[in-house]
């Protein structure tokens, strides 16, 4: 099933052995594959705010992710039954949470 779109129709595409000049094209080398080296030179310009986060990223990545000495604090309390939760605390922290968010 054929298609038209734009009067375009399937028409015969040309091969190389049948248009000397596709055949010439085709049979010449390719330079930059050849060198292995581009004939132009790329460039790279970051904004402001990508070169600022780069250097906080730097600057927070050998802090440790976790507090280790308050997860110990934390399950020693939970261990001797000393941890208490402050539901009024925790309800305002997720209202903060939630308002920021948005």
């Amino acid at each position: 099933m054929s298609i038209d779109i734009n009067s375009v129709t399937n028409s015969k595409v040309p091969s190389t052995s049948d248009d000397p000049q596709l055949k010439q094209t085709a049979e010449q080398p390719n330079t930059q594959q050849d060198s292995g080296k581009s004939s132009t030179t790329d460039t790279v310009s970051l904004s402001d705010s990508a070169v600022q986060l780069g250097k906080l990223d730097n600057s927070v990545a050998p802090a440790p992710v976790v507090d280790t000495q308050r997860v110990e604090q934390v399950k020693q309390a939970i261990d001797n039954g000393s941890y208490e939760v402050d539901p009024a605390r925790v309800a305002e922290k997720m209202m903060r949470f939630e308002t920021v968010l948005k």
